[in-house]
């Protein structure tokens, strides 16, 4: 999927999973280094947001954006996946008083490849928002056109608040 990042063309790995698809089991690691798979976080329906790099403007403002939302929503787990270190994201929410949002650092490229996000030139995950429900399946789905703009957090929020 080619995308806009900075004003110039970037490609996905591959085509992206579309709404109706099964979410790829994956392995992400947590801010202890230990493996995370997607199954680990369907005890209830999940919010996958992926980020470029946490350490930049708008990704930093999607994150906290989320993060603020975790509180609100017992019903459904947060997640932030980037191809960032787990030591770099563990800073960064130092830094920025980020405590509700679970990090994952997709490092190893599990999420990126499976899902077809990893933007490969760049070591990067696509900006995008998912919402999977207990069985895996995607019930939203939003890969932002232009990389530097942020996702329809209303949008996404809604879906959300209907489960």
């Amino acid at each position: 999927m080619d995308l806009e990042f900075k004003g110039n063309t970037i490609s996905t790995v591959g085509k992206p999973l579309s709404v109706g698809d099964t979410f790829p089991e994956f392995t992400v690691l947590d801010k202890d280094n230990n493996e995370v798979k997607l199954s680990d976080l369907l005890d209830k329906p999940l919010l996958i947001s992926t980020v470029p790099n946490i350490d930049t403007r708008v990704c930093s403002i999607q994150t906290k954006r989320f993060n603020e939302e975790v509180g609100k929503h017992s019903e459904i787990n947060f997640v932030t996946i980037s191809t960032n270190t787990v030591e770099d994201q563990s800073h960064w929410c130092a830094a920025e008083n980020v405590q509700n949002m679970k990090m994952l650092s997709d490092v190893n490229h599990d999420f990126g490849k499976k899902s077809n996000l990893w933007v490969t030139d760049l070591d990067i995950l696509a900006r995008s928002v998912w919402v999977v429900d207990q069985n895996q399946q995607i019930i939203y789905s939003e890969i932002m056109p232009v990389q530097t703009d942020e996702p329809d957090y209303e949008q996404v929020l809604d879906q959300v608040n209907q489960m």
